[in-house]
């Protein structure tokens, strides 16, 4: 199957579309460390944007 075409790159909609659903992160409670929820789930989004990322390149890669 061409790398382009897999289906593992519908994963990728997960960290796209995950921060526009707003009413899941638009409050300040619960806090971690005083830090809003806001803002450290913003930080957690960025974390897992980045494991979906490597899984679908780790998935995709052409093996040599």
């Amino acid at each position: 199957m061409n790398a382009d075409r897999s289906r593992w790159h519908w994963l990728l909609w997960v960290p796209i579309v995950l921060p526009l659903i707003t009413p899941l992160y638009n409050s300040t409670e619960p806090r971690l460390y005083g830090i809003p929820f806001f803002y450290w789930s913003q930080m957690a989004l960025a974390g897992l944007a980045m494991v979906f990322i490597l899984l679908v390149y780790q998935a995709t890669k052409e093996r040599k």
